[in-house]
């Protein structure tokens, strides 16, 4: 097996309470096999890290990847306006092909700024499964569900293929989520039936939650309840994991209610922000031992995929809100886009930190410039002054996804010819 050895880099583990320090990792095929301060083993190629940070692959935890076609096309709007008259009528001009070269577009920007895993919740799966596996890159694949019009058990049955199809693919990069898409689109009985299908299967759920304040109006006057009661009493946090997407508007007795859930929360601070929706309670969550990661949402709403953005915006939108510097450290904004994250996917056993027996997901950040000088803290250093602009070298599964800048995986040229042209089709008289 292919050998890899990092020499000499500043390097966050992320591990809790291992401060960083300058060391070697060596990778042997998809896994790491040591992180010491100086490792003399033989290696098959040597990266020289002297000058750059070296922490986990970011691990976005929730997107919409070929959404990335309609970056930009619909700003400025209030989030149902930006749906119904822009998102969904774009979005139903979509093919299958479409979707396999948005997707592949997302996947350049997220390998550009540091991502190596994505949970991704969209239609025309495989066309996503596709590009994932081409890529190299890891992801958490959906088929997202709406159950507002009879479709014959359609959306369903492509929800299931994805789960028998693709679980495990891509060497092992590649797994899967039921994905109702949100309480406001999902009657009880069809919820009530994937909620089963994926307690008996073992197949964690990923659905939106309390988003915005009209989804909280919308669910209360047709159930009674809020979003969160009303999947609570449908038995939702019940022996399921779940990842909950947004949770912008709990109350306490909402946030009581998800103590002891497995999976937890994917905090998207720069979409929510974006979109108005309002400050996510992330310190109350943690409080409470919820899990709390980071996603980006789609470009489509976001603008951006970059997660380093998320790692700024989640830390400023709760010291604003406590009017408290101290709330959310540098340290454990960086542990929500990797560690956290890959709890809330349920592979942290695998990614998330750079410790030996783990798969050799991680990236170099180059610090030998203006804004990344001087270095007194590595934490606050990446949390607040790296952008995704900043990422040298990404690797995925022991593969260099990028060296130097330059995408290995991915033809760029041929990725913007067909984004451009297919997104001028999509928009066209909207």
């Amino acid at each position: 097996m292919k050998r890899i050895l990092i020499k000499q880099g500043t390097i966050l583990t992320m591990k809790e309470g291992e401060e960083p320090f300058i060391g070697d990792i060596l990778i042997e095929g998809e896994d790491i096999l040591a992180v010491a301060p100086s490792i003399t083993q033989p290696a098959d190629q040597m990266i020289e890290a002297k000058g750059k940070a070296v922490m986990p692959g970011l691990i976005n935890a929730h997107n919409h990847g070929a959404m990335s076609l309609l970056r930009g096309f619909s700003d400025d709007l209030k989030l149902m306006d930006w749906l119904d008259k822009k998102m969904l009528p774009a979005e139903a001009r979509m093919t299958e092909e479409d979707v396999y070269w948005g997707t592949k577009l997302a996947i350049a920007e997220m390998i550009r700024s540091g991502t190596t895993t994505f949970a991704d919740m969209y239609v025309c799966m495989d066309a996503v499964a596709h590009a994932v596996v081409e890529s190299g890159m890891r992801a958490s694949l959906t088929r997202g569900l709406v159950f507002l019009q009879d479709d014959g058990g359609k959306r369903m049955r492509e929800g299931i293929d994805l789960v028998e199809k693709w679980s495990g693919a891509g060497e092992g990069r590649i797994t899967t989520m039921f994905g109702p898409h949100a309480p406001y689109t999902c009657p009880p009985e069809p919820l009530r039936e994937v909620i089963a299908l994926a307690r008996e299967r073992g197949i964690p759920l990923h659905i939106h939650l309390a988003e915005t304040k009209e989804e909280i109006v919308k669910i209360r006057e047709q159930y009674g309840e809020t979003p969160t009661e009303y999947l609570y009493h449908l038995g939702m946090f019940e022996h399921t994991h779940v990842l909950l997407a947004h949770a912008v508007h709990l109350t306490r007795r909402d946030i009581n209610f998800l103590r002891g859930i497995r999976g937890g929360v994917a905090h998207n601070p720069v979409s929510n922000l974006k979109l108005g929706c309002g400050i996510a309670p992330v310190m109350e969550l943690k409080k409470h031992g919820i899990t709390v990661g980071l996603g980006t949402d789609g470009a489509g709403s976001a603008t951006t995929l970059d997660m380093f953005a998320e790692i700024k915006a989640a830390t400023w939108m709760q010291k604003l809100d406590y009017g408290d510097p101290t709330q959310l450290s540098a340290e454990e904004a960086l542990r929500m886009a990797t560690i956290e994250s890959a709890k809330l996917l349920g592979i942290d056993h695998e990614v998330g930190t750079l410790e030996a027996g783990r798969k050799a997901d991680l990236i170099l950040i180059d610090l030998n410039q203006p804004h990344l000088q001087p270095i007194h803290n590595p934490f606050s250093l990446v949390a607040y002054s790296v952008n995704g602009s900043d990422v040298d070298t990404v690797i995925v599964n022991g593969q260099i996804l990028m060296r130097e800048r330059q995408l290995t995986t991915l033809s760029w040229e041929e990725i913007q010819r067909e984004a451009a042209s297919r997104a001028a089709r999509l928009v066209e008289g909207l």
